[in-house]
């Protein structure tokens, strides 16, 4: 007895219940729109044993509607993106990286970035409070744990100057 496929064909309505239904739990931007209903078509594709190509036509005319209608915009994402990274400590660098990660287009960004009212600085404190670096260490063995503290610092995106003002500050006010 053979198994019913489990993935059916994608059609352009079934494709915009997809979109509609991701973009319900998910922001999301044109390109990273594009690749989720890309893989919708591969898995469907490879059940049926369709080439994928077949298909781009009608993701990009989905992606469309939805951009057009105004579910995604890539502006919004990114400035909402920015917050809410800036608002955890996310630093110019980890910002600009996951948005270029999610396919929005560098002038957006770079747009996006320079109306940002946050520092990095700022940021900087956020990101060692959370992580407990620096003058928010509890254990008591600061110095010990200095040149860690400072490399936490550098791998999440600042620069040396802003993690060595950070790390070393004498308490959670300076900086």
């Amino acid at each position: 007895m053979p198994t019913k496929p489990r993935y059916k064909l994608p059609t352009e309505e079934r494709l915009i219940r997809s979109a509609v239904h991701y973009l319900e739990r998910y922001a999301s931007s044109a390109a990273n729109l594009r690749k989720v209903l890309e893989r919708k078509v591969m898995k469907a594709c490879a059940e049926h044993d369709r080439d994928p190509s077949d298909f781009a036509a009608l993701i990009d005319k989905v992606v469309d509607k939805c951009t057009g209608s105004g579910l995604v915009n890539d502006r919004v994402y990114a400035e909402t993106k920015t917050a809410s990274l800036r608002r955890r400590g996310g630093s110019r660098r980890k910002i600009e990286a996951q948005l270029i990660s999610k396919g929005v287009d560098k002038d957006v960004i770079q747009s996006v970035l320079e109306h940002d009212s946050g520092s990095d600085m700022d940021a900087a404190r956020i990101f060692a409070r959370r992580r407990r670096l620096g003058p928010f260490r509890t254990d008591g063995n600061r110095q010990q744990r200095r040149d860690k503290d400072m490399a936490a610092m550098c791998r999440a995106g600042f620069s040396f100057d802003i993690a060595r003002r950070i790390i070393d500050a004498q308490d959670d006010a300076d900086g």
